[in-house]
């Protein structure tokens, strides 16, 4: 796990080292253990690493090879029996790092490396012979990357901050991004972000580029959500479902050179992986970390009654953190300085602040993030399913953050567009190879919800404080099986009945059969007191009434009356304006 960026000048102007040293100094947190960069005239790549396979300088990066320069940022789980099958195909290697891997699956395969590797990735690479940049995303688009395009040069890096330092980006606001942002949960996908001037990676995609400027983008995997040709019973599919889940918790626990541990929040699935590691190794060496924060009126701030339950059964060498709300506010620029994007949910905070304490103690740890995507988990997935109408209108009800005509009253007009968020809803529930809507539906989440939700949040909040977090229930052979699975199937016993079945030969009822939990940050819902204030100053701030991006009578009527107005996913509108308003604060100076 690090942090990778460079330049390609199209202009036949050498890359400038302070070009590369600006982005590395804001990538330095994703990668604190070691910083170097390469130049060769037009093309210059720059890293940051932290070190967790491979510990010598013999793993460090940028790597060459036969005129092959590589920078990459991840971890390739089954980089040990990738070597050896290159070994025997001829190749030597001087590292035990899974980055030489890459180097030379690509020496061997070309493009076509990316079909062998299994694991979360984003690495970009300078072909010397063929003059030509490959810039390349992991599946499901767990690994960051974002770039700017102009006609004088591209530049790539791991976090959109870091492209902002440069200094020559163009940040007018793209109204397609606006529009995502504030209409589905901050969910900006790919290649779109909040300014015209800055793209991402899609997610399972190849770019080419050349020193000409030429660019040329593939598509490398796409996810089925249909039923396969054999039909398998209800216990077969759990077999299989309890075997891939086995093998996704091993391959992310031992490709390391480090310990790993488990972000434990007492939730269904971050104890079943507890549950399963403890099947694999010495439970008294397993580190399991959970954190909790000050009860509200309407919701509790932890869920500590169930993570102790959990620790009770596999006594690991717990760790257990409180956060004072006068902390949580304290700290809440640093969480948002760390966000590349700006992100609505309020659990990116909780993790920023836990993994500052859990990186104390380890540089790795698995989490639970994407198993209510693959398996159906939401209370949403249900009322999808019995609603009535088309496609968009079923998923938009319960889902979107505000209609269209509320997002006219609340942007001003200089800044609106076309119900751009619709338009890609409904495009994506059209697609091919998904047999009903709820395939559909859990297709999309995992393909494109989720990459920019919950698992670019736990990126970007663990690696501000250079930890690695996995996410094994997004294991690429475990998302294939699960999309192959009836719907019907996940959605028994209020959704996940697959890890719900399995979990009970490893936790107690009481856990796996609780109300579903999400991590809690009450005092950023449910809004009053010190956090009204900073949301109230932040609003009525100069900055914010000069930028004019919001219509003064929508942000007057959130402040007059907070908690009345959430979105359908029990989330604070009046946070979302917050938040971002901060976030243009602190990034565009």
């Amino acid at each position: 796990m690090c942090g990778i960026c460079g330049e390609l000048r199209f202009d036949g102007q050498a890359v400038s080292p302070d070009t590369l040293q600006a982005m590395m100094a804001v990538l330095t947190p994703r990668g604190p253990d070691h910083g170097a960069q390469w130049i060769n005239n037009t093309v210059g790549l720059g890293h940051r690493r932290l070190a967790i396979i491979d510990l010598s300088p013999q793993g460090q990066q940028p790597m060459q090879e036969q005129g092959i320069s590589l920078v990459f940022n991840g971890t390739i789980y089954n980089y040990r029996a990738l070597q050896q099958e290159l070994i025997q195909s001829g190749h030597s290697f001087r590292s035990q790092s899974d980055t030489e891997v890459i180097l030379k699956a690509y020496l061997q395969w070309g493009l076509d490396c990316v079909a062998h590797l299994q694991g979360m990735f984003a690495f970009v690479l300078w072909d010397e012979s063929r003059q030509q940049l490959l810039l390349a995303r992991d599946r499901l688009g767990i690994k960051p990357l974002y770039y700017a395009k102009t006609d004088r040069f591209i530049r790539f890096a791991s976090t959109l901050p870091a492209l902002l330092a440069t200094k020559e980006i163009n940040t007018d606001f793209d109204p397609v991004g606006l529009h995502h942002q504030f209409t589905l949960h901050a969910v900006i996908p790919a290649p779109y972000t909040l300014f015209t001037g800055i793209k991402k990676l899609e997610p399972a995609s190849l770019h080419l580029i050349t020193p000409r400027g030429t660019h040329q983008q593939y598509t490398y995997w796409q996810l089925h959500a249909t039923r396969p040709e054999r039909f398998y019973r209800v216990e077969e599919w759990l077999e299989l479902t309890h075997n891939a889940l086995k093998a996704a918790v091993s391959s992310h626990r031992t490709a390391a050179d480090v310990p790993v541990g488990v972000l434990l929040s007492g939730g269904l699935d971050s104890s079943l992986l507890v549950g399963l590691l403890a099947q694999q190794q010495p439970v008294e060496e397993l580190l399991t970390f959970s954190v909790g924060f000050e009860d509200a009126p309407e919701e509790k701030g932890s869920e500590f009654e169930y993570s102790d339950q959990v620790i009770a059964r596999y006594p690991t060498r717990h760790h257990r953190y409180h956060i004072p709300n006068a902390q949580l506010l304290d700290r809440l620029p640093e969480a948002i300085r760390a966000m590349s994007e700006p992100m609505f949910g309020q659990d990116a905070v909780a993790f920023y602040l836990l993994s500052e304490q859990v990186s104390k103690v380890v540089k790795v740890v698995q989490s639970g993030q994407g198993a209510d995507e693959v398996f159906a988990g939401y209370f949403w997935y249900p009322l999808m399913q019995a609603a009535q109408g088309s496609y968009l209108n079923r998923f938009s009800s319960h889902y979107f953050d505000r209609s269209h005509e509320e997002y006219l009253t609340l942007i001003d007009p200089a800044f609106q567009g076309e119900n751009y968020t619709a338009q890609t809803v409904e495009k994506l529930l059209q697609e091919k190879h998904a047999d009903t809507f709820l395939d559909q539906v859990l297709r999309m989440d995992v393909t494109m919800l989720i990459v920019d939700d919950p698992v670019k949040r736990v990126d970007n909040m663990t690696m501000a404080w250079g930890l690695e977090a996995r996410v094994p229930f997004l294991d690429q052979h475990l998302v294939e099986l699960a999309a192959m699975m009836p719907p019907q199937l996940k959605l028994q016993e209020k959704g996940k009945y697959p890890l719900k079945a399995i979990a009970r030969q490893y936790l107690p009822s009481s856990v796996i059969d609780r109300p579903k939990g999400y991590f809690p940050v009450p005092a950023l819902k449910y809004v009053r007191g010190t956090f009204l204030e900073w949301m109230r100053d932040t609003l009525e701030s100069t900055t914010c009434r000069q930028r004019g991006l919001y219509q003064r009578a929508y942000v007057d009527q959130l402040l007059a009356d907070p908690t009345a107005y959430m979105t359908a996913l029990k989330g604070s509108k009046l946070w979302h304006l917050a938040l971002l308003e901060n976030w243009l604060q602190i990034h565009l100076k």
